[in-house]
């Protein structure tokens, strides 16, 4: 038996960080999702996007109810990490930079040992400039205070290769100089001081605090149609761009386009002016979609779909 997805949820907000959990959400429940993080080597950071990924509320509501994942206090599955917790994490943070370092430098002697190799002038340039921001580091790196006048002295290296980082004797550790990439891990679930405690139903989850998602007719009305089409094999995604609840797509929305834009309707007695009809008709038209109006009933817990769509005359 698989075990659960963790929902790692922030503000009443669930946020799923691996990336395998994302690909199991997509490929086998039919999950998208939205990926609400930055990618730090992209520019245009408003269209591509990374982890986390944001789950809807209706969306969390159908992976809890059916056991496919499980909610948790992302807050206070942090705990304060020991000595020795903290220790093994510095010493395998400092492996990775001196492994960073050693390959750069390896594939540097590869390229001086092939002079006759031809280089474009924009990476002689690059060159140029590398090796003068490293000579001007090493110029920059002993200190301009005396030892006697800096009320707060800091431990120095032997090595003039390494930068020493810290507060405190106890704190010290010793960063070898160079270009290297900091890696901050998307998961905390190989941090030894990372302690989740899973609330297995929406109830649990509730009276902890941590989820109130459905406490309305409207929400239980959304995560009723979201549940029926989700059953019918549909995808789903955000559907305020064209005036509804969701985007319904009949496969993975990297491959189809959507053939629907549902509106959910929170009682067969819910009024739904003509006007609305008529905007939701001409604007699924335009999109070329049709508008589903999905109505829900809370007692028998039934869904109806009218779909609406403009028609030409004679």
């Amino acid at each position: 038996m698989t075990q659960p997805i963790l929902l790692r949820v922030s503000n009443f907000k669930a946020y799923v960080w691996d990336v395998d959990d994302i690909n199991i959400l997509r490929s086998h429940h039919h999950i998208c999702g939205i990926l609400a993080g930055t990618l730090p080597h992209l520019s245009s950071q408003n269209i591509f996007l990374g982890l986390p990924l944001q789950l809807m509320p209706e969306e969390v509501v159908l992976l809890v109810e059916n056991g496919i994942a499980m909610l948790v206090d992302d807050l206070s599955a942090h705990r304060a990490p020991s000595e020795s917790a903290l220790k093994l994490w510095n010493e395998a943070r400092l492996n990775d930079v001196r492994q960073q370092i050693a390959l750069t430098e390896e594939k540097e002697s590869i390229e001086a040992s092939n002079p006759d190799r031809a280089m474009s002038e924009n990476a002689k340039r690059k060159r140029k400039e590398r090796e003068e921001r490293r000579a001007h580091a090493k110029a920059n790196a002993t200190p301009s205070v005396p030892a006697e006048n800096n009320p707060f002295p800091h431990p120095t290296s032997e090595n003039p290769s390494q930068a020493v980082v810290g507060e405190g004797p106890n704190s010290a550790i010793v960063m070898p100089s160079g270009s290297y990439t900091v890696n901050i891990p998307a998961s905390s679930s190989k941090l030894e001081w990372y302690a989740p405690h899973s609330n297995a139903s929406l109830t649990v989850a509730r009276e902890a605090g941590i989820w109130v998602y459905p406490s309305t007719l409207q929400e239980r009305a959304r995560c009723g149609v979201f549940r029926d089409l989700w059953e019918k094999g549909y995808y789903m995604g955000g559907g305020i761009k064209f005036g509804g609840e969701y985007l319904v797509y009949p496969g993975d929305p990297l491959r189809y386009h959507s053939h629907f834009v549902a509106s959910v309707i929170e009682a067969p007695d819910a009024a739904l002016r003509p006007m609305e009809i008529v905007a939701h008709g001409r604007l699924g038209t335009g999109t070329k979609k049709a508008h589903l109006l999905c109505e829900w009933n809370d007692e028998t817990r039934v869904v109806s779909y009218l779909s609406v769509e403009w028609a030409g005359f004679g």
